[in-house]
């Protein structure tokens, strides 16, 4: 039986627990994902995320059917949208679009990406990677996130969650990883000391019971970024995450992993 695809044609597409609106966002699909369409039902479509492999939950109005025999993730992710809070595009009527840092522009050619038979044209200059050439531009995109509110499932500006926030920042980087903090503490290479950190390291936390549930990405050896309430910066060491504000530590550190010189 043939593969049926679909890419979102929206710029944010809530990933769901469940076929129905009130149920939990587990992650986003930004413009442009692809998803492999795994379930149809009357409203929803059971999707997993080709980036990613993430399944859920979405509104089938929110994807364009792709005819595909598999997908072209390569060509599909070398042109995202960059680090900026207006990347637009223009469609034909003149109407336009916002694209979320780190969403794919499917169908690129210059000044224009297509989904489908529409064509968008871009307002901004396309962020060009190469997968197999990761970029050290981690700490830069990772502080353009500095103060975006913590969203659960989030992976933007306007809500995000620790690891979609390390997830997208990593991918802006030309690294791909996994959408949850315990699938990213599998990839990468141990760092064994913290005096051993170098910047966008990413540190992992676990709680009573061992399991990983908190991430962020290491400024240096004292300092971490991550999403709590909010994406803040706060002091790391060797006991975890202290909260000034809290005047206590909040999260356990438990490994740091290396993603910029390990391809895993």
């Amino acid at each position: 039986m043939e593969n049926e695809y679909g890419i979102c044609r929206v710029s944010i597409a809530p990933l769901r627990s469940d076929p129905k609106d009130q149920a939990e966002i587990v992650s986003q699909l930004l413009f442009g994902d692809q998803v492999l369409i795994l379930e149809r039902l009357e409203k929803w479509l059971k999707v997993r995320n080709v980036y990613d492999d993430y399944e859920g939950y979405v509104d089938f109005k929110q994807l364009e059917s792709a005819q595909l025999n598999a997908p072209d993730q390569d060509a599909e992710r070398h042109f995202i949208a960059p680090a900026a809070a207006l990347n637009s595009l223009t469609l034909e009527d003149g109407s336009k679009i916002y694209l979320p840092a780190g969403s794919n522009l499917p169908g690129y050619t210059p000044g224009a990406c297509r989904i489908g038979a529409r064509v968008f044209k871009l307002d901004f200059e396309p962020l060009a990677l190469q997968f197999d050439e990761p970029v050290d531009n981690v700490i830069s995109n990772a502080m353009f996130f500095q103060h975006a509110p913590y969203l659960w499932g989030g992976r933007t500006l306007f809500g995000i969650d620790c690891s979609g926030f390390v997830q997208i920042v990593y991918k802006m980087a030309g690294i791909k990883l996994q959408r949850d903090a315990s699938q990213q503490a599998l990839q990468g290479n141990t760092v064994h000391f913290l005096p051993e950190v170098q910047p966008g390291d990413v540190a992992f936390f676990d709680n009573d019971e061992g399991r990983i549930i908190h991430v962020g990405i290491l400024l240096n050896q004292k300092e971490i970024i991550h999403a709590s309430g909010a994406v803040r910066i706060d002091p790391i060491d060797d006991q975890g995450i202290y909260n000034r504000e809290l005047k206590r530590y909040t999260h356990k550190l438990r490994i740091i992993k290396r993603f910029l010189n390990a391809r895993s």
